[in-house]
């Protein structure tokens, strides 16, 4: 049987782009997908049916090296996922000098399913605590409210920037 992608994970090494880093030595994975998982806000980039880029900020939970959101139907990314899967996640610091910055280009796809959806709202509380709290069925979060389809971010790449001493590390799945 074949690793599962957290397996793979521990395996997971990052490649230092020289070109746009003073730092010497790659972020680690650890560091990368901490920060992830420790963030409170991302910004969702989706892409309309017209290939207008449509960016959102939004809360989310990282659940085995992929991000999990959810979304109203009538929203626009929803809409825009109808159209194609393609997105990217960023979250990060707003300073120059201090932080990390990180970027997951990747693939949505919808995440159905009670059990797989009651543990995903159990990360989401445990996380944001009552202020996010689903109850679910077996196709959304919140079925006897406003609805909200949920979606999980499986990265294809992610970029890692370093701050003092810049570095830009790369991760590829």
């Amino acid at each position: 049987m074949g690793a599962s992608r957290v397996d793979m994970a521990m395996t997971i090494t990052g490649k230092l782009d020289q070109r746009f880093s003073e730092a010497t030595e790659a972020t680690s994975w650890e560091s990368t997908a901490g920060a992830l998982a420790a963030a409170g806000l991302y910004w969702l980039t989706t892409v309309r049916g017209d290939g207008r880029p449509h960016v959102t900020p939004l809360v989310g939970v990282w659940v085995d090296d992929t991000f999990v959101f959810c979304t109203g139907s009538t929203e626009q990314k929803a809409h825009n996922l109808q159209a194609g899967t393609d997105v990217v996640v960023t979250t990060g610091t707003n300073t120059w000098n201090s932080g990390l910055d990180v970027v997951v280009e990747g693939t949505a796809a919808r995440v159905t399913g009670r059990d797989r959806l009651k543990a995903l709202a159990d990360a989401y509380r445990a996380k944001y605590g009552d202020d996010w709290d689903f109850d679910c069925d077996d196709e959304v979060f919140e079925p006897q409210g406003q609805a909200a389809i949920v979606y999980r971010v499986t990265p294809a790449k992610v970029l890692a920037f370093a701050k003092s001493p810049h570095g830009q590390t790369a991760f590829r799945f």
